[in-house]
């Protein structure tokens, strides 16, 4: 039976994430767990106060440190670490494998051990498997760690395999040496990048009475893809019901990445080395307090933070201290990061008990990554509102409701001009098409749902499409969500280029999927379930080589800009294409012109919901049958329609002209919603 008694809490739906608990000597942990560096028995510029302050939890500290300074014989005298540094919380122990590693010109390795001299004082030591558990048990740790060879994760199968085969050797005789200690031990999954040598080393020490199993041996050499790739190999091999520790493991996007394949426990000393140098984690991606963009800003790191540093220091100070290398600015910088990685792992674990992990992870992928200058408050020497905010024929403009939203400057038109764009796609697009239920698989499970989305704009349709998939994957789960593919068409992709510019106008696109799609023209979600495609150009070009639609959100620019898109023939093309499936059209507009081209086009046409300042909007079905069974009782156009449609002055589509009124007229009066006395 494992010392620290697991207990796992949720597995994400649509990820591997996982949040736990497990009781250790000195008291209990949550995971997902972020444990700060402290190899000599402190965290570098760090008290233990300040510590408990930003929410540490979990300490590392290493062995082969600690055994040549201070030496065995101190922590005897003081009963161990805690005591002697003065934290009363649980101490993880490296066995100093990776310190050997570090130093290969000075050092022996044999089937013993590693035989190696000490850099305080010349002295020669032997590190074993043995002696390594030994210095562990008498600094009183929590959880010790096997002594392992790590070698450079790009080495050769055959140096990779020894290294993994004398690891398994030296991990057996942990276990002996670990004899009766209430202290937990993880072996450690060696291999290099070689999936055969990972699936073994998983599959040897998963058999052995461990009470945690590390991933070693990566963040030293390999690409990032590959540090994905083999942290999720591993993570497939590992026991449910025990902790996993990804050693040395990383930036707040490693450990977002690793989290979501199934990894609980982290340590780095990227907090406060980075602190060090002047830099600071965000939400939106690292700060560097050095570049004199700071200098005159009296903005803290994060208005949100809640740390020491952001409450009673500005950017500018913090700047001061970076350029002047003083003490306390890699103290305070380091309290920040250190408080940023602890509310990234409480944020991490709440997503996941709450079942809403990817839809966190896809938000935060693209965040994490931003750049230093998407940070800054008061830029020196320009101010804010100089920085541009237009692209081609497109610009930012800011409405006095305290939302943004794009203009195409050569019209006038904007994108959203009443409402926020995230309120009125969900409102007019998804809840009044009912998404959530096409996507429960109670509706066609068997069948892929296809959704077009023609007019891809500043994506706000789009987003709001993965954000109502999140939310029922989150609260369903993968095996009643139905898969889905979302196709977007646009011809014109500044209006997404620019938005994306500009997060903190456009929360609606604060996801990894909108620079995937831009860059890749695809994007597939992390559970799988939800693909993501983008046809660039013009639409009538794709439109019978795209898949068959079982919803259609139609949200080009108005009949006045793009008239081209709102024709009777356009729709003819459309009402062909849907006519194998039954499928439902959805559009802003509810001028009469558009409304007959959709009637002439075949399609049974009824009033939507209003939404800004129009009073109504249309849907539109290839079917009747369709229109009847909708939630939301659309109601159908009758008589009363065509009544006030004779009457407009703008009732026929701008491509016609007037010697094809008539026939035109004559078809739409045929319609079977007027001539089987439909009213309305």
């Amino acid at each position: 039976m494992s010392r620290l008694h697991f207990t796992l809490e949720k597995v994400a739906h649509g990820s591997k994430a996982r949040a736990a608990r497990f009781q250790t000597l000195h008291g209990e942990v949550h995971s997902p767990v972020f444990m700060p560096v402290g190899t000599q028995a402190t965290v570098k510029a760090q008290t233990v106060d300040t510590l408990k302050a930003t929410g540490s939890r979990v300490l590392l500290a290493n062995t082969y440190h600690l055994l040549l300074r201070p030496g065995p014989d101190v922590f005897r005298k003081f009963g161990g670490i805690h005591r002697f540094m003065n934290w009363d919380g649980p101490v993880l122990t490296d066995s100093g494998g990776f310190q050997i590693f570090s130093l290969p010109s000075e050092r022996a390795m044999n089937e013993e051990g590693a035989r190696f001299r000490s850099y305080v004082n010349g002295d020669s030591h032997l590190l074993s498997p043995e002696s390594s558990i030994a210095m562990q048990k008498t600094i009183g740790s929590d959880i010790m760690m096997v002594l392992d060879q790590c070698i450079p994760s790009t080495a050769p199968h055959d140096q990779a395999e020894a290294a993994m085969e004398l690891t398994h050797r030296w991990a057996k005789r942990s276990l002996l040496a670990r004899g009766e200690s209430p202290a937990a031990l993880f072996g450690i999954v060696q291999g290099a990048c070689h999936q055969d040598l990972r699936r073994r080393s998983a599959a040897f020490l998963r058999e052995l009475p461990f009470d945690g199993l590390a991933i070693g041996g990566l963040a030293v050499g390999e690409t990032h893809a590959q540090r994905y790739e083999f942290t999720g190999l591993v993570t497939e091999e590992l026991p449910q019901n025990l902790p996993r520790y990804l050693m040395g493991v990383g930036t707040p996007i490693d450990i977002l990445e690793a989290v979501h394949r199934g990894v609980d426990m982290f340590d780095c000393i990227i907090p406060g080395q980075l602190a060090q140098r002047g830099v600071a984690f965000t939400a939106r991606g690292k700060l560097l307090l050095r570049r004199v963009a700071h200098k005159f800003s009296d903005a803290p790191i994060e208005a949100d933070c809640d740390c020491t540093t952001c409450r009673h220091y500005s950017r500018a100070y913090l700047h001061h201290l970076s350029k002047a290398d003083e003490m306390l600015g890699w103290h305070l910088l380091g309290i920040h990061n250190l408080a940023f990685y602890h509310r990234l792992m409480r944020n991490m674990r709440q997503s996941i008990l709450s079942n809403d992990f990817p839809a966190f992870y896809e938000r935060n992928r693209s965040e994490l990554g931003r750049n230093d200058e998407e940070n800054v408050v008061h830029p020196v020497k320009k101010p804010a509102s100089a920085r541009v905010q237009h692209l081609g024929d497109y610009d930012v403009l800011n409405n006095s409701g305290g939302f943004s939203s794009i203009r195409q400057i050569s019209s006038g038109e904007i994108m959203h001009s009443v409402n926020p764009p995230e309120d009125e796609a969900r409102k007019l697009y998804v809840e009044q098409s009912n998404l959530a239920l096409w996507l429960s698989q109670s509706r066609s499970p068997e069948l892929e749902l296809v959704l077009w989305d023609v007019g891809l704009g500043a994506g706000s349709n789009a987003m709001a499409v993965i954000r109502c998939f999140e939310q029922v994957l989150a609260e369903r789960g993968p095996g009643v969500t139905r898969s889905a593919r979302l196709v977007s068409f646009e011809c014109d992709l500044d209006p997404l280029t620019l938005a994306l510019k500009f997060p903190s106008h456009f929360p609606h696109l604060r996801h990894a999927a909108p620079h995937s799609i831009l860059r890749d023209r695809v994007w597939t979600h992390t559970s799988g379930l939800l693909v993501w495609e983008l046809y660039p150009g013009d639409f009538l070009t794709h439109l019978e080589s795209a898949a068959i639609p079982d919803l259609i959100f139609y949200d080009p620019f108005s009949a006045r800009i793009n008239t081209g898109l709102w024709t009777a023939q356009v729709f003819t093309r459309i009402f062909q294409h849907c006519r194998p499936k039954s499928s439902e059209l959805y559009t802003y507009s509810s001028a009469p012109a558009v409304r007959a081209a959709l009637l002439v086009a075949g399609f049974f046409v009824a009033e939507g919901v209003g939404t800004g300042s129009k009073t109504d909007t249309t849907l539109a079905f290839t079917q009747p049958e369709r229109a009847t069974h909708h939630l939301t009782r659309p109601r159908l156009l009758g008589q009363e329609w065509l009544t006030r449609w004779r009457r407009s002055r703008s009732k026929y589509p701008a491509d016609l002209t007037s010697d094809e009124w008539p026939l035109f007229e004559r078809k739409l009066e045929c319609h079977p919603l007027f001539t089987r006395g439909s009213s309305g």
